[in-house]
């Protein structure tokens, strides 16, 4: 009769604790990206559907949107095209969540396409505490 007891009360408390382990892309991640000229603070700014990732990257130079953004468990996959003069630039990112408390970093690669296949990491950091979807450190990025 206790094994049962306890048995019903370890389900009851494991339960919910395992919906609040649920992964979340959603929101604003920082990233510091090293570029030709100094490093860059780069913001991915995500949207989650179910499965499906929307959303946009955030530089200095300007906003460009995600595609082909997919989650699947604790792992993310998108796309971002860019054109620089008339040429087209396509990045390929993946990542996991991370970091010393599980979930506020995504380790991030980033493959360019068409070029030599040396994949960049990149460290994304969790906005704390959570901002909307472009804001407030989007407004960092911009001079006034």
């Amino acid at each position: 009769m206790n094994n049962k007891i306890l048995s019903i009360g370890a389900v009851i408390l494991f339960v919910p604790l395992t919906f609040g382990w649920a992964v979340d892309f959603a929101g604003n991640w920082i990233a510091q990206i090293p570029g030709s000229q100094g490093v860059i603070k780069t913001v991915f700014s995500f949207k989650v559907d179910g499965t499906k990732l929307t959303g946009k990257v955030i530089t200095p130079e300007g906003d460009t949107p995600i595609s082909e953004g997919k989650i699947d468990g604790d792992e993310i996959s998108f796309v971002v095209k860019r054109n620089i003069g008339e040429k087209q630039i396509i990045q390929r990112y993946r990542g996991k969540l991370a970091g010393r408390v599980y979930g506020d970093e995504i380790e991030l690669t980033r493959e360019l396409q068409g070029g030599t296949g040396e994949k960049e990491r990149i460290i994304a950091k969790r906005e704390f505490p959570l901002g909307d979807y472009d804001r407030p450190v989007i407004k960092e990025l911009r001079p006034r």
